[in-house]
């Protein structure tokens, strides 16, 4: 293969991990934007392969190739690192990636084999405890963003920290929100830990097995505001190191903004995750409102921002930036995009 054919097959597989992200982790798209120039390959592979593992057991009705995918993942991890060429577009992105910016296996092995691991239970296995949601979270959410720090040479004990409680937060979040999916695919709380069910008096005993009731939508809520505190504690951690942390890593941070927009949301409707309003807009607020705030927080990023404010409302560069804000929002409701879609990141969004 020469290097003109290299290049372009590059540029589709790149391509592709753009649109699996558009398509079903939208307001992770949205954070990717807000990165450089220069990191945007990398954390949309990275991105896009979360795609792919996450939602492979949601594919089919069969577990047994459910866990088959994640398997096949598995074996392509491996094969990259062998520098063995795999035909699949986002595998082809991440092997580019993975080589360009020397990428630690042990993070993307780490994700794949804690979904391998929640494939590989049975629908009444229950998680115990907070606890261990909360380092399933870290397995999968903030090994993405371990990698994608790694992939912009950041070296920051800092920035480490604030990305395992920004994952933490939005694992746990994400979890949370696909609760009533969840158990309408499974007739099961699969993802409430059983201390905490057992707490609110949703615990029951069936057949021998322990089963988490369904049928009380007030003790629920209790539940979910428990569980909405713990990443209300990490997010707040979070936080805390904000001033330690690389200016350089905070727009790779962004994913703390969708996470309290859950948060927000939640609390809007009194954490009852069957409320049809959470799933309007995105995360439960309009498409226009959601990017605000993104770029609000993308512009306190920069160390000059208070400069490029001034410099843009005299230059119009902000007005510009607005509209194109304003335009891929209507693009979404034009679309009448199925956007409650990307929240079912996690055999875990």
């Amino acid at each position: 293969m020469n290097g003109a054919t290299t290049s372009s097959s590059l540029k589709v597989a790149f391509s592709h991990c753009v649109q699996q992200v558009r398509n079903y982790d939208y307001h992770h798209y949205l954070c990717l934007l807000e990165l450089p120039t220069n990191m945007r390959r990398a954390g949309f592979a990275l991105r896009a392969f979360n795609v792919e593992t996450s939602r492979a057991m949601d594919l089919t009705s069969d577990p047994k190739i459910g866990l088959m995918r994640l398997l096949w993942w598995q074996e392509v991890i491996d094969k990259i690192y062998k520098n063995k060429v795999i035909e699949h577009p986002t595998a082809q992105a991440l092997a580019s990636v993975i080589s360009d910016q020397k990428i630690s296996k042990s993070w993307l092995k780490r994700s794949v084999d804690a979904r391998i691991n929640d494939a590989q239970r049975d629908a009444s296995d229950i998680y115990e405890t907070v606890e261990e949601l909360e380092r399933y979270a870290e397995d999968t959410s903030s090994t993405i963003l371990y990698t994608t720090l790694q992939a912009g040479g950041i070296r920051s004990t800092a920035a480490d920290h604030a990305a395992s409680h920004i994952g933490k937060a939005s694992g746990l979040l994400l979890l949370i929100k696909a609760l009533p999916y969840h158990a309408n695919r499974h007739q099961q709380f699969s993802y409430i830990p059983v201390k905490v069910a057992e707490k609110h008096g949703l615990l029951v005993k069936q057949g021998g097995r322990l089963e988490i009731r369904t049928d009380s939508r007030e003790r629920l809520s209790e539940v979910v505001f428990d569980m909405a505190s713990t990443a209300n504690a990490h997010l707040q951690k979070a936080r805390a190191l904000a001033e330690s942390v690389p200016k350089e890593a905070r727009s790779i941070l962004l994913p703390a903004v969708p996470s309290q927009v859950i948060l927000d949301s939640l609390s809007r409707v009194g954490f009852d995750v069957f409320d049809s309003r959470l799933n309007r807009g995105i995360l439960g607020i309009p498409p226009l409102l959601f990017q605000l705030k993104l770029k609000w927080h993308s512009w306190r990023v920069d160390e000059f921002s208070r400069g490029m404010i001034l410099m843009a409302l005299e230059g119009g560069y902000l007005l510009t930036s607005l509209a194109k804000s304003v335009v891929a929002c209507i693009e979404v409701l034009l679309e009448d995009k199925p956007i409650a879609q990307e929240d079912k990141p996690i055999a875990q969004s």
